[in-house]
């Protein structure tokens, strides 16, 4: 890292929910003298030692180059999940966009590449006990989101054997959540007019338990800490899962909103789904559905050991602030995140 004036790292998808988290973080720092943050539309955020870029990453004419010119470390964020009925329009943003990126990262020089994968990068895998990064990362290939983030996998093997003096790091965070994150989460999955306040205890008497939803949560500023650490690192390299405890399965929400779990056939929850997204009245796919229903459980030990991260807020915790923030209509000063209050 550079000394003197501090590290200088420049930030992709700087605007959404893991950014903004990523970029407060950072500007709090000592050791990073500046951070540099992409997005598509300038925010009015802005906070100390921080700059602001417009850049599409699906333009083939965005000059990520002399973007990343001085950097010492690019932690790559930038994601598109709508929309679902178009994959192509994903894939040019996600895919190719970063590999634009990778690309960009390799011609200006820069030391250290953090970019953001996932849990559902991974294969199919258990949901009675966690596994280590060494899981398979062939994804879900019906669902857009997971075939995305595995062929980006692939990518950086190639990149990493052709570009060996660059330190490349591979987060893999659970589902990522936070207050500010609640009005742009639930427009990208429960849709535009979703009432927020529908998140409400007494307005569930019952949930569904569906075989198979058992997944892992964490706060997306625990997430950044882990982003934080090894865009900061001398060292770090490779991949690195991040969760918290406990899992969520119907158990757990029971006990958070006072319902009792009933059994849903996959076959039923799956057909209910299908049919709002195929009527465009849920942005969130089937496919992805399908995919969740699989994901592994993670084992974190490697990010406890090599980057020294715990996370701060169990999972349960998380969860609560999120579903306070979905009754609230809260949101955040950038477009993405922008709140509103449905309901």
């Amino acid at each position: 890292m550079s000394s003197g004036t501090g590290s200088r790292i420049v930030v992709t998808g700087a605007t959404g929910n893991v950014g903004t988290s990523v970029v407060r973080l950072l500007t709090e720092d000592p050791e990073v003298g500046s951070v540099l943050g992409l997005a598509r539309r300038i925010p009015e955020w802005s906070p100390p030692k921080t700059e602001w870029a417009a850049v599409d990453l699906a333009s083939e004419r965005a000059d990520l180059t002399g973007h990343f010119s001085g950097a010492d470390a690019v932690v790559h964020l930038a994601w598109a999940f709508q929309p679902t009925h178009d994959p192509a329009t994903t894939w040019r943003t996600n895919v190719l966009g970063s590999i634009r990126v990778f690309e960009a990262v390799a011609t200006a020089g820069v030391p250290a590449l953090v970019h953001a994968s996932s849990v559902g990068a991974y294969s199919p895998g258990p949901k009675d006990h966690a596994v280590d990064e060494s899981w398979p990362t062939h994804g879900w290939p019906d669902a857009a989101y997971c075939r995305e983030k595995a062929y980006l996998e692939r990518a950086l093997d190639i990149f990493e054997r052709d570009h060996p003096g660059i330190r490349v790091v591979r987060m893999r965070p659970a589902f990522l959540f936070k207050r500010e994150s609640a009005s742009e989460q639930r427009r990208i999955f429960g849709g535009t007019f979703l009432p927020g306040p529908a998140a409400r205890p007494e307005l569930l008497p019952f949930l569904p338990d569906v075989p198979g939803l058992r997944v892992q949560a964490l706060h997306t500023d625990d997430a950044a800490v882990a982003y934080r650490l090894a865009a900061r690192s001398e060292d770090a390299r490779g991949p690195f899962n991040l969760a918290a405890d406990p899992p969520v399965d119907a158990g757990l929400l029971g006990e958070m909103f006072g319902a009792r779990p009933v059994r849903l056939p996959r076959t039923a929850a799956r057909s209910a789904i299908a049919a709002a997204w195929r009527l465009h009245l849920l942005p969130a796919s089937p496919h992805l559905f399908d995919a969740v229903l699989r994901l592994p459980l993670m084992d974190c030990t490697r990010a406890r050991a090599e980057l020294g991260w715990r996370p701060v807020h169990t999972a349960t915790e998380v969860l609560e602030e999120f579903l306070l923030g979905l009754r609230q209509g809260a949101g955040a000063a950038t477009e993405p995140l922008r709140g509103r209050k449905v309901g």
